[in-house]
């Protein structure tokens, strides 16, 4: 497949249906009806925000409206999903139809409010409703080689787009100016589009973990924090780097120098069969030796795809276990009001042995000059 000018290996949507399917077996669900818009995706290719897929045991049904009459049809074709299609602005008859004999339905839980639920009720008098979670984000958690081969599209993006803009800071840009930068320049390399808001956080703003790009000029002296993300074909990439302007202090540099340590120690930490909560306590602990523990006040990390935040989540309430085809960041911060802040991330693909960096730009805390 090729997307925005890359050529990209082919999604295999049939051997994630197989999965479902045999999820689906695991539940005791005769039929599964999914509503949450990026599950739909990830099965179908359908990228519509009006979907409703209905799937049984050798029926796959996706009901959409006319609005994305055309554009079912083209995105099932690229997508080599044989869906049966219903177009409709009433989909109660074609669940019922798609649902068939199944005594027990599977309901997204985490996606269906409580008005879906009295209208599923409405539309399956009689029939056993069951709750259903992450049965679809679990299957989702492992990358198949095409959406692998997005990813690292995607991260080698981003990486060529922070080189192009990075010499930037030394001119003293605004923290909006720089963020537009590197968001065309991300645009101009073949992204299709911005994995979320671009963060350049200066100064004092450095300290808010989610600031958001203002008209403050970066100046001597800062501390800047730039956590951004390309997408392509709607996998997204996600790094953080952090620089240190000019002349800072030995205190802003022992900060950097501290997180660096951190985050290598969380990487290193990673690999198949590691509880996800080990990821995040390795990178605690490096700050603590620095008696920086406090300072840092998110989670180490979270899994990546389709969504920009997705299972697993690397936190100190974290009970699962990382496997082999996971997708992580691991970033961890320091945040002072009185000082600022320094967050490094990257995102890498979990292994049996270890981990490979999707993200690969350097870690250097003077940005480089032209």
């Amino acid at each position: 497949m090729t997307t925005a000018g890359l050529a990209l290996a082919p999604m295999d949507r049939s051997a994630r249906l197989d999965r479902v399917r045999a999820a689906m077996d695991g539940a005791d669900c005769q039929a599964l009806v999914v509503t949450k818009p990026v599950n739909i995706r990830w099965l179908t290719g359908f990228t519509g925000s009006a979907g409703t897929l209905v799937i049984g045991p050798d029926r796959l049904l996706l009901i959409t409206d006319d609005r994305y009459q055309t554009q079912v049809a083209e995105q099932l074709t690229a997508s080599e999903v044989a869906a049966e299609v219903a177009i409709t602005r009433d989909p109660a008859e074609p669940v019922r139809a798609g649902v068939a004999a199944a005594e027990a339905i599977g309901l997204e839980s985490e996606h269906v409010t409580w008005a879906d639920l009295k209208q599923f009720e409405d539309w399956l008098p009689g029939r056993r409703l069951q709750p259903t979670v992450g049965m679809i984000e679990a299957e989702r958690r492992t990358k198949d080689p095409g959406e692998l081969d997005r990813l690292q599209a995607a991260a080698a993006i981003a990486d060529a787009a922070l080189a192009a803009v990075v010499a930037d800071l030394h001119e003293g840009p605004t923290e909006l100016e720089l963020a537009r930068r590197l968001e065309r320049a991300m645009l101009d390399g073949g992204a299709d589009g911005l994995s979320f808001p671009t963060i350049v956080a200066a100064g004092p703003n450095s300290a808010k973990p989610h600031a958001r790009p203002s008209e403050r000029v970066i100046s001597e002296g800062d501390m800047v924090v730039i956590d951004f993300g390309a997408a392509v074909d709607g996998y997204g990439s996600d790094m953080t780097r952090s620089f240190l302007i000019g002349e800072t202090s030995d205190e802003s540099r022992r900060i950097y120098d501290a997180v660096v340590e951190a985050q290598a120690a969380g990487v290193a930490t990673v690999a198949g069969g590691v509880t996800e909560r080990e990821v995040d306590q390795a990178c605690r602990d490096r700050l603590a030796d620095h008696g920086l523990a406090e300072a840092f006040v998110h989670g180490t990390g979270h899994g990546l795809g389709l969504e920009i935040h997705e299972k697993p989540f690397l936190s100190t309430r974290s009970t699962g276990i990382l496997r082999t085809g996971y997708v992580v960041t691991v970033e961890p911060g320091v945040y002072l009001p009185e000082i600022g802040g320094i967050r490094i991330e990257d995102s890498v693909v979990v292994t049996d042995s270890g981990c490979e960096a999707l993200t690969k730009s350097p870690k250097d805390p003077q940005p480089a000059i032209r």
